[in-house]
């Protein structure tokens, strides 16, 4: 026997309050603006997570420079991937207190900064402090806010929106690779670093398109969305809405936060009203009394959600389904990335470099990656689709082809499982509309910031530990076979809570046409 919505307390709102005030949204909700920020999305992710991708070219050259073990050099780009995706809860907490575009902002000076001070590396150690953390933590803090933006400015379309924005992936990697060879070519690795980061300090760009929407817009879009899955039947819809019976995801310490907000506030309004009557000697001080009163309770109310997000009595984590997507990212994402960094040393193993420096095999990767974000989003919005269930069977076929891989030894083999791992991997454009699914769009900066920081466990280890393993057996194959069976691990962990929940939905809508 399954409960009704008020007996577990799902927040859909009072459908009778909105048939009796219509909600006119935001026009450049799903239009207009929106399209700007996909636009600044999609040249981030070929800034970053393009040329994170691209980084087996430097890996090469970084093992003939420094002459140390695969394993060792292998740690330069896993921290640099790992560390984008690990700072996302703390970069949570600086999007509630500062902003998307401020956030991104700042980010892109330090990317830019950390690719400039790299090509004056002296040993593989000092590219972990300036290319693994300096500019790893510069590219957190604009992939965050470049993913959350699209969220909050699309509803109809959000998976063909995050599909777009998020095929900058694949194009960066085609166009990252091919443009790091050149200058590796051409000038040396140390002078393509310096370039790559003077085209990196574009991404402050991209931040400045970052417009921020109203309070009232994204309260419009919330009312809007809560509707539209009244009538939409998909297997997460309905259970991973907001519970208030557990407490999770509410709203109370906001609104108390508010109330202090505005009464502090009114306190300094009147002291500057007093101020006006007397003389204006003391009105610049005041001024600047207020200022510093509003940045103080903005950073306030910005920790204070970022807290009770993660530890509070609102904690995501009491949200089982979302646990469950935690765990399943943290086997995920090193399954996709050891391709990346190793596949250059495996064709050179296999005598295979005259056909990959024709075609290489990540390009390939990336151009088919490119199509399956934008088919796999299209699919998605379909009524008649379930989004978790595209996204469960492009995560079977791609373990599937990362178990393949190793047994396939010519180029032609290769290129094919290549092909189906960048189809396959176009679920990535999925996980920010499953996450807005499971919390609602008020606390996707900071679940999502939750879930791609477990991608950057899983990024930090993968590549190091594929390292290592060859470093022992002078084979890449049980890199890949250890791999796949921990990420077939972390889909059974997905399925659990999920396979319970899909029931729900369609008992609820049974009952709601008996009534």
């Amino acid at each position: 026997m399954y409960a009704s919505r008020e007996d577990i307390g799902y927040d859909f709102g009072d459908d009778s309050k909105v048939g009796s005030k219509p909600v006119k949204p935001n026009p450049n909700i799903d239009g207009g603006w929106a399209w700007m920020i996909v636009f600044s999305s999609f040249l981030v992710h070929i800034l970053i997570m393009g040329s994170q991708m691209a980084l087996g070219v430097l890996n090469m050259e970084w093992l003939e420079e420094f002459n140390q073990s695969r394993g060792l050099t292998a740690w330069v780009s896993s921290l640099s991937m790992g560390i984008t995706l690990i700072v996302g809860p703390f970069i949570g907490l600086f999007i509630s207190m500062c902003g998307c575009r401020l956030t991104a902002i700042i980010g892109g000076i330090l990317n830019a900064l950390g690719w400039i001070l790299s090509a004056y590396a002296s040993s593989v150690h000092y590219l972990f402090l300036t290319f693994g953390v300096t500019a790893g933590i510069g590219s957190g803090m604009v992939y965050l806010p470049a993913v959350v933006m699209v969220g909050q400015y699309f509803q109809k379309r959000r998976a063909l929106a995050q599909g777009l924005s998020t095929t900058g992936t694949g194009f960066g990697a085609f166009l990252m690779t091919a443009l790091l060879k050149y200058l590796c070519t051409e000038f040396g690795w140390r002078n393509a670093m310096f370039i790559q980061g003077a085209i990196s300090l574009n991404l402050c760009v991209c931040g400045a398109l970052m417009r921020p929407l109203s309070p009232k817009d994204l309260s419009e879009k919330s009312v809007v969305r809560s509707n539209s899955e009244d009538n939409q039947e998909k297997a997460l819809s309905h259970s991973t809405e907001t519970i208030k019976s557990n407490g999770v995801l509410s709203d109370e310490p906001e609104k108390k936060e508010e109330a202090t907000t505005e009464e502090v506030l009114e306190s300094v309004k009147h002291i500057e009203i007093g101020g006006n009557s007397g003389n204006g000697r003391n009105m610049y001080g005041l001024r600047m009394l207020k200022t510093v009163s509003q940045l103080t309770l903005t950073v306030r109310k910005g920790f204070a959600l970022w807290y009770s997000s993660y530890f509070g009595a609102a904690s995501l984590f009491t949200n089982r389904v979302f646990v469950a997507f935690i765990i399943w990212a943290l086997f995920a994402y090193s399954s996709f990335v050891i391709p990346f960094i190793h596949l250059p040393e495996i064709v050179k193993q296999y005598n295979l470099s005259r056909q990959d420096n024709v075609f290489p095999l990540t390009s390939i990767i990336a151009i088919v990656h490119i199509f399956g974000k934008v088919i796999l989003g299209i699919i998605s919005d379909l009524p008649c689709i379930s989004t978790w269930n595209v996204f469960l069977m492009a995560n079977f076929t791609l373990v599937t082809c990362i178990l393949t891989l190793p047994l396939m030894q010519t180029y032609v083999g290769l290129a094919v499982v290549c092909a189906l791992i960048g189809f396959s991997s176009g679920y990535f454009s999925l996980m920010p509309v499953v996450t807005e699914d499971l919390v609602g769009t008020k606390h996707l900066a900071n679940a999502y910031g939750i879930i791609i920081c477990a991608n950057g466990i899983s990024a930090l280890f993968g590549p190091p530990f594929a390292g290592w393993i060859y470093d022992i057996t002078q084979k890449y194959d049980f890199s890949f076979y250890i791999a796949g069976l921990l990420y077939m691990v972390g889909i059974v962990f997905l399925l659990i809570q999920p396979c319970i929940q899909k029931k729900q939905p369609r008992q609820k809508s049974t009952e709601e046409a008996q009534v």
